[in-house]
């Protein structure tokens, strides 16, 4: 079958077989089926689902310059070289589907693809069911794959960022000096999920300040971490050196070893798999209730019957479809 072919449901149970066995190139168009959705992303979630459950998922988020890219280039480099498999997922909601990866990725983590990190440039705008399915239908690829740990990083901005979150075990959230980054985490909602902290470039003027700024919002947060009472970490690095991200994973580790010390980590995934069904939900739900209202002989807006009323006896009639 050729590269531009469609694939068939056969087709995807021996991809799915071959990613397990090692084969990148079939890791990389399952991913690319995922993306696209519908009938074949449902199906490799079918052959792929009963082989996850191993991987860590670590989300890296924070505004655009601070670094994430080098962070991720550099962390995930140190953990290939130490024996693990690692692989990367740049996310970014904005962009629309290509198809491939987004050259700044591959460029920002070439020391990373060097030593066998598999990386992806995965662009959401379009896919059909969007983002809440697209990630964790990724994530599932990746881990049935074997690649440990999942890292996922967002490019985009904005309420996405804490979306992704959703997605990730252990949320690690960059900030750098001289770009208000520890405020404006604050306001858009990041220091309520982020589990570390990373102030990067901390070569520069301001980065002790931005490391404080940090303490004194953790102090006064009603939030002060996701388990329990565990306070957030504060990492400082200058990635580009690679300083400070040997601290930067032995954090990581640490908060894994924590997650799974209680039921914190189930919980998380049970989250996330309850939400993912909600997507899915959603997704059938809309589509249903489009071939509905297509279907729907609608009254002149002057008509007796309010929006409400049509939309009741609309929805009784596609739960009887549904039920029937």
């Amino acid at each position: 079958m050729g590269p531009t072919e469609p694939a068939s449901l056969p087709v995807v149970a021996q991809l799915a077989e071959a990613s397990r066995l090692g084969d990148r190139s079939a890791t990389a168009r399952l991913l690319s089926l995922v993306e696209r959705g519908g009938d074949l992303a449902d199906e490799v979630a079918s052959a792929t689902h009963s082989h996850t459950g191993e991987a860590h998922v670590v989300g890296i988020t924070g505004a655009p310059g601070s670094g994430k890219s080098t962070i991720t280039n550099s962390l995930t480099t140190l953990l290939a070289e130490a024996g693990k498999r690692p692989a990367v997922l740049a996310v970014d909601p904005s962009s629309p589907l290509t198809g491939g990866a987004i050259l700044g990725d591959r460029v920002r983590m070439n020391d990373a693809s060097g030593v066998g990190v598999f990386i992806r440039s995965m662009a959401t705008r379009g896919h059909a069911g969007g983002l809440a399915l697209a990630v964790p239908g990724a994530i599932r690829v990746l881990d049935a794959a074997g690649f440990n740990p999942v890292v996922i990083e967002t490019v985009g901005v904005g309420q996405v960022e804490v979306d992704i979150t959703d997605a990730a075990d252990t949320t690690i959230v960059v900030v750098a000096p001289g770009w208000g980054d520890a405020v404006q985490a604050n306001k858009a909602g990041l220091l309520e999920v982020a589990d570390l902290f990373v102030v990067n470039k901390a070569d520069r003027p301001g980065a002790t300040d931005v490391s404080r700024d940090l303490e004194l919002m953790l102090d006064l947060s009603t939030v002060p971490g996701r388990v329990g009472t565990e306070r957030p970490s504060i990492t400082m690095t200058t990635a580009t050196e690679g300083e400070g991200i040997g601290e930067l994973a032995t954090a990581v580790a640490g908060h894994l070893e924590l997650l799974s010390q209680g039921v914190e980590l189930d919980r998380r995934r049970e989250t996330r798999r309850i939400a993912e069904v909600r997507a899915h939900l959603d997704y059938l739900l809309g589509g249903a209730a489009e071939e509905v209202l297509a279907t729907e002989r609608l009254e002149p807006v002057q008509a007796f019957e309010s929006p409400m009323m049509v939309a009741r006896r609309l929805a009784r009639r596609l739960a009887g479809q549904l039920l029937g």
